[in-house]
């Protein structure tokens, strides 16, 4: 099996090219949920192969990671309003993604055979990844709130009558806001991928391949619907 992300996309502009990359990674995520469900039925013996498989989703992943993070360095707000994605997808996001404590969910769902001292563990991160998802959506409000601010407001309601110095100021706090947005944005991206890479160190092996196949199939239906529903809905426009 090739390395799927080497040949996905490359140019210089990752922003404009963010929704061809991520129909194709999506097409190569299809693939590997077939693999995930097969490596499952194997003997044990075969921890190897679940190895491998797991190696190249992860490798998968991170490509996404990497892509989406070109994206948001070149525009964050678009990053921010996902256009690649369904209407219904765009209601599930958190931060530009899936909140990171949706990998407890799959893990109830799909790893029924925890042992007592794995449960205590995982219940011990899914606290601590909480408290982290709270902090950061604190810091988006609050970043929210800055644009609020009156005097930002009367800016904009003025753009075609702003004067030199009022052009400078507005660019200056759009460009305030970037920054903030970039940086509320990694953190959420960092701390979605530190908490399936914390969860997996709990896991065993067989156990780390069904919550990735879980994972994946979650995300494939999340697009399925999401796309059916928005074709529904310009049909009956």
């Amino acid at each position: 099996m090739s390395n799927p992300s080497r040949s996905m996309v490359h140019s210089a502009s990752a922003i404009e090219n963010f929704g061809n990359f991520y129909e194709i990674w999506l097409t190569r995520q299809r693939e590997f949920l077939k693999e995930l469900l097969h490596v499952l039925q194997i003997e044990e013996h075969e921890e190897e192969k679940q190895l491998g498989v797991i190696n190249q989703v992860l490798a998968h992943y991170q490509n996404y990671h990497e892509e989406i993070s070109k994206a948001a360095g070149e525009d964050v707000f678009r990053v921010f309003s996902a256009p690649w994605l369904s209407s219904y997808e765009r209601t599930l996001l958190w931060i530009s993604g899936f909140k990171p404590s949706i990998v407890f969910r799959l893990v109830d769902g799909a790893v029924k055979d925890l042992t007592a001292v794995q449960v205590i563990r995982v219940e011990e991160l899914k606290a601590e990844v909480r408290r982290k998802e709270r902090d950061l959506t604190e810091a988006l409000a609050s970043l929210q709130e800055t644009v609020a601010a009156p005097p930002i407001v009367g800016l904009a309601r003025r753009a075609g009558r702003l004067v030199d110095g009022e052009i400078c100021e507005m660019e200056n706090a759009i460009e305030e806001l970037k920054i903030g947005m970039l940086g509320v944005f990694d953190s959420a991206d960092l701390l979605r991928g530190s908490t399936m890479k914390r969860v997996m160190e709990i896991l065993k092996t067989d156990q780390t391949v069904r919550l990735l196949a879980a994972a994946t199939e979650f995300q494939l239906r999340i697009r399925r619907w999401g796309v059916q529903r928005d074709v529904q809905g310009t049909r009956t426009t």
